[in-house]
């Protein structure tokens, strides 16, 4: 978390939280929603300022319920989830394949799974912010799900064996020289058994 943040929480500390204005949608894009995106749901405006959205990426957080939020300076913006709380691609690198989500860092993948729809979640492990209490933050390496991007789907088939199940696919799929899972999932399921909330609210402290 940038320096400069965690001064302001110092200095304003009580700050009213900021809900509805953000969006992560389902490409990894940080999306800003005014009152009439948000009455009119709509996707609202795709953010391209290039320092603006590393900016929100460093700064992103997860707290205890599940809500993922952007620390902007002292105020917490949480952001509206169109999918999954980390968006990944398939990149290459100098080690071979990687998984990056749309924060620019790293995921260590254990399985994935397929939805009803043929979405490709990656399950795994990302080193993310986790919001404490009281001001307090750490990182920590995290059991999570991210989407894969849309444009990747083509070459995830090629790494992978793949059984049609019941409403997907099952098998498997060959990552950095292992075979690991793919298994089904129905994308009501995902958001409980991953704890996060796609929508947070200030109600569910109620």
């Amino acid at each position: 978390m940038d320096e400069r943040v965690l001064r302001s929480l110092i200095k304003w500390p009580n700050l009213p939280d900021c809900f509805g204005w953000l969006a992560l949608d389902r490409r990894g894009q940080w999306r800003m929603r005014d009152a009439f995106a948000q009455q009119n749901k709509l996707p609202g405006q795709v953010i391209t300022h290039i320092a603006l959205n590393e900016f929100i990426s460093r700064n992103y957080v997860c707290d205890h319920l599940g809500r993922y939020f952007f620390q902007n300076g002292p105020q917490r913006v949480f952001i509206t989830l169109d999918a999954t709380p980390w968006i990944v691609r398939i990149t290459p690198s100098t080690d071979g394949l990687q998984l990056i989500t749309q924060c620019d860092s790293s995921i260590k993948p254990s399985g994935a799974l397929s939805d009803e729809s043929g979405n490709i979640y990656i399950v795994g492990k990302v080193n993310q912010l986790i919001y404490k209490n009281e001001n307090q933050f750490f990182k920590e390496d995290c059991q999570t799900l991210a989407l894969l991007h849309d444009h990747d789907l083509d070459h995830f088939s090629q790494l992978a064996q793949l059984r049609e199940e019941a409403c997907s696919f099952g098998g498997s799929w060959t990552w950095q020289g292992k075979q690991l899972p793919l298994d089904p999932i129905h994308s009501g399921e995902i958001a409980p058994r991953f704890r996060f909330i796609a929508t947070p609210s200030d109600q569910l402290l109620s």
